[in-house]
């Protein structure tokens, strides 16, 4: 996951930041300089970050010509 799917992801849940740092336990800090490109989190702390937006239905798409992306998963669609 890159910072733009973390954007993506985010604006598909309509989760804040806020939002994203209390469901994963991410500090706020930590995702506003991730998708600032300021900084990167931890590799442990990425992966808790995308588990937490797959577990809430959001599928990420890999760089495969097309582009890196963020869209539903099929058998699961929350707004």
């Amino acid at each position: 996951m890159d910072s733009s799917q973390c954007r993506a992801a985010r604006a598909l849940l309509k989760w804040t930041q806020d939002d994203l740092a209390i469901k994963s336990g991410a500090s706020a800090v930590t995702i506003r300089n991730f998708e600032n490109e300021r900084s990167a989190p931890q590799k442990g702390t990425l992966f808790l970050i995308q588990k937490t937006f797959e577990d809430a239905g959001v599928e990420f798409i890999s760089e495969n010509g097309g582009g890196s992306g963020v869209r539903w998963k099929k058998e699961t669609r929350k707004p």
